[in-house]
């Protein structure tokens, strides 16, 4: 199925990847073979949707969004503009999954309440790391490849590990940060500098 809701001259969509017809794909984006888009998401434009990923239902993604292959973004997750999500990331939606109840009955729709994951601008998802609902995942943050998140990440912050846990801090280019004053850190590509008003939290100067 593809969508009806953009110009299909605008979006590419490859053979073998099912997209249903109540998505909404904004201009520019691609989407490979193998994946699935459920109904009701929603990608912004110039997004790419890898090989074998899995949006599910009501799923909202903003523009210039890349989800690498075999990525699972269950609902209801929300990726804001320029989130980069890496391979075989799965961000659940079940803090307590369990497939049948008290007495053995097997679960269905609405015996649960689907929690989410929020992932801000900028943000990176190294792969194969977990975001365990419902966590935040501040901007321009980035979580290390394996890392399994089990709180909120702070804006910039850089964490690592099982639980995830901060190693320091990012800037927008990616580059870890490096403290040229107390409570002021700088960027070495960029040059851009940040400050630390207090422990845990990083603005931009």
């Amino acid at each position: 199925m593809t969508t009806t809701n953009v110009p299909t001259s605008s979006v590419r969509i490859a053979d073998g990847a099912q997209v249903h017809e109540s998505a909404a794909l904004g201009s520019g984006t691609r989407v490979w073979e193998l994946a699935q888009i459920r109904e009701g998401a929603r990608l912004g434009e110039g997004c790419v949707v890898g090989r074998g990923a899995y949006l599910g239902t009501g799923v909202s993604v903003g523009a210039n969004v890349k989800i690498q292959n075999y990525a699972l973004v269950y609902e209801p997750a929300t990726l804001a503009d320029g989130v980069f999500v890496g391979p075989a990331v799965v961000l659940t939606n079940d803090h307590n999954p369990r497939a049948v109840d008290p007495r053995g009955r097997a679960k269905g729709a609405a015996d649960w309440e689907p929690v989410g994951v929020t992932v801000a601008e900028g943000a990176s998802l190294g792969a194969r790391s977990v975001c365990v609902a419902p966590v935040r995942v501040g901007r321009w943050a980035m979580v290390a490849a394996g890392a399994v998140v089990t709180r909120d990440v702070p804006d910039f912050a850089l964490v690592a590990g099982v639980p995830a846990r901060w190693i320091g801090w990012v800037g927008r280019a990616g580059e870890r940060l490096q403290e040229v004053a107390p409570g002021t850190w700088q960027c070495p590509r960029t040059g851009a500098r940040y400050e630390e008003p207090a422990p845990g939290r990083l603005t931009e100067a």
